[in-house]
């Protein structure tokens, strides 16, 4: 269910009901009743491997779809806290704009297991509009070429999927490397594109079996399309770099588009250190040098106004993505160093230098 106000009625709304959004007190009534916020049911769960979950959601009526490759911020609440991660649609574009996702419990991906241990159908999650310049282009490649690793299969299996839907007439060769069988979610799908349309050469490598088969340039030179495919590449660093590399290295003039897929690294922080650091305001372009105070009091020092009420923590008025950097929870005592993750600015402080979308 979702509301819609004239744009005037709508403001006149918010402003009676300041500081909180609309939206904070409707879904009170019903998570998935919204009037600004995109949010998203879960009609269907499955796990298709010991560490993965696969979630079809269906948005309200904001959400205007993705493109193939894009991303999207999915919002959920654990333990009173609302943490988001991005993850990229498997599937292509809906008419109905019903999404899927597949997610990996990665160890220590808090996020990632509490989805696998606890989604179901029926829970709702925030979930933002789509983004991301890795797309699949308007005008279709004559050949294309999808190199995957790991989770990074995600954003190409939706173009993939996007070109056999369109009836694609070029040579598609997809290549997919992983740890080992189970570590594919999508093996027994990628296995009916392939059996059910004969233009689509599937060439799954295992990095932990017997051969340990990492990529190589031979993995390339041996399709007999690459010299003409367009390739697009989403995974670990190293996999990206090595395609690149052999690209360049093979004089190609076709694309190349790429996607960085990467874990991000833990950052050791210690609580007694000096405070220290700037702190970037990436949508105003302001910075500040942190002095150790909450993100919101910075910010407001800065000139900035974000959207806030309690300053307890209480209300998640005051959220905003932290894309890079470390944040210490001065309720808690807590660390997150994990980028691209929506945090509360009045009970968050910096450590050290941090970019966040304020």
């Amino acid at each position: 269910m979702s509301i819609r106000l004239p744009s005037v009625l709508g403001t006149i709304v918010e402003s009676a009901l300041s500081p909180h959004p609309v939206d904070r007190y409707l879904e009170l009534i019903d998570p998935m009743l919204t009037w600004r916020d995109i949010r998203a049911k879960v009609v269907a769960v499955d796990r298709p491997t010991s560490r993965a979950v696969r979630l079809t959601l269906r948005p309200t009526h904001q959400w205007t779809g993705h493109l193939p490759g894009q991303y999207v911020q999915l919002s959920t609440v654990i333990d009173g806290v609302r943490h988001t991660r991005c993850f990229s649609p498997a599937n292509a574009p809906s008419p109905r704009g019903d999404l899927e996702l597949t997610v990996t419990a990665h160890e220590g991906g808090f996020v990632s297991r509490h989805l696998f241990d606890h989604a179901h159908v029926g829970m709702v999650v925030g979930l933002s509009a789509a983004t991301g310049e890795f797309v699949l282009p308007a005008e279709r490649p004559r050949s294309a070429v999808f190199i995957s690793g790991g989770s990074g299969i995600t954003p190409v299996l939706s173009m993939m999927r996007t070109l056999v839907a369109e009836g694609h007439q070029g040579a598609i060769t997809f290549l997919h490397y992983a740890r080992t069988p189970d570590d594919v979610a999508y093996r027994t799908d990628l296995a009916a594109i392939a059996a059910n349309h004969p233009r689509v050469d599937l060439r799954v490598h295992y990095t932990r079996d017997a051969h340990g088969e990492h990529f190589t340039g031979a993995h390339l030179d041996e399709i007999d399309h690459f010299a003409d495919a367009e390739l697009f590449v989403c995974g670990p660093a190293a996999l990206m770099d090595a395609v690149e590399r052999h690209h360049d290295a093979a004089g190609l003039t076709q694309p190349l588009h790429r996607e960085a897929f990467t874990l991000a690294v833990p950052i050791s922080v210690d609580p007694d250190a000096p405070i220290d650091g700037e702190l970037t305001f990436l949508r105003s372009g302001r910075s500040a040098t942190n002095d150790g105070r909450t993100i919101l009091d910075q910010a407001e020092s800065a000139g900035l106004r974000p959207d806030s009420g309690c300053r307890m923590g209480i209300c998640f008025s005051c959220t905003a993505i932290k894309k890079s950097g470390c944040t210490r929870n001065v309720l808690t005592g807590d660390t997150d160093s994990e980028a691209d993750t929506q945090i509360q600015l009045c009970i968050n402080a910096p450590v050290g230098d941090v970019e966040i979308e304020v």
